[in-house]
């Protein structure tokens, strides 16, 4: 009898044992393992920010300032002015007979003026305190009219202080435009680099930029200076 009851016993035990082995494993929260999809079919837990708007097509994030941003702003406001005076100018030229003014049809006239007054813009603004005497022919051979008191006026200053700092003036003219030509007068826009410097023991050097009109008149077959404006007097 006891043998029997041990008998059935190892039974079950034997049938317990291989029910276990062929059941499938499962997870810790109670699913078969073979149920379980592969990693790569699971949907990511995280959220996408939904809040967070793309940027826009063709657009770029500046992360720093560009250091030379204020050096264009400068230059904006400077060619402002500047286009904003000529368009005043050409505004003024548009209310006279344009016919009259034959600055862009007569090439050869309109050339010949702006290298006349170029040479004299370069030789009457340029002092040299070893070889004063240049000036002074400069002025007698391209001023004429109320030119001559204005360039004495406005050289009067290098002048008296030449021979003690020994001042070397040198004025460049990098443009010049016609504005008007009627017959034997013209105005003209010029712009100029001047440099002054002074020789002395420990002396200096300054460069700055000028701009100024000038009228000028054809005498005797050849092109003056009449007369000066530098916008400021």
């Amino acid at each position: 009898m006891s043998t029997t009851r041990h008998l059935v016993n190892r039974q079950r035990r034997l049938a317990a044992a291989q029910s276990v082995k062929e059941a499938p494993a499962r997870t810790k929260r109670g699913e078969p393992e073979g149920d379980r999809k592969p990693d790569r079919d699971r949907k990511p837990d995280r959220k996408p920010d939904r809040d967070r708007k793309p940027a826009a097509k063709g657009t770029r994030t500046r992360t720093r300032p560009l250091p030379w941003l204020p050096i264009l702003a400068a230059l904006t406001i400077l060619l402002g002015g500047t286009a904003a005076w000529g368009f005043a100018k050409a505004s003024s030229l548009r209310d006279t007979s344009s016919t009259s003014n034959t600055a862009l049809t007569d090439n050869a006239r309109t050339s010949e003026v702006k290298g006349t007054v170029t040479k004299a813009v370069d030789a009457v603004f340029s002092y040299d305190h070893t070889k004063p005497e240049q000036t002074d022919t400069a002025a007698r051979t391209y001023l004429t009219g109320k030119a001559v008191a204005q360039h004495r006026e406005l050289l009067a200053q290098v002048k008296s202080q030449g021979k003690k700092q020994k001042l070397v003036l040198s004025t460049t003219v990098t443009y010049l435009g016609v504005q008007r030509l009627q017959g034997d007068r013209a105005q003209l826009l010029v712009y100029a680099d001047q440099t002054n410097t002074s020789t002395v023991k420990d002396g200096d050097t300054s460069s700055s930029a000028a701009m100024f009109s000038v009228s000028a008149k054809r005498q005797a077959g050849a092109w003056k200076i009449a007369s000066i404006n530098t916008f400021d007097r």
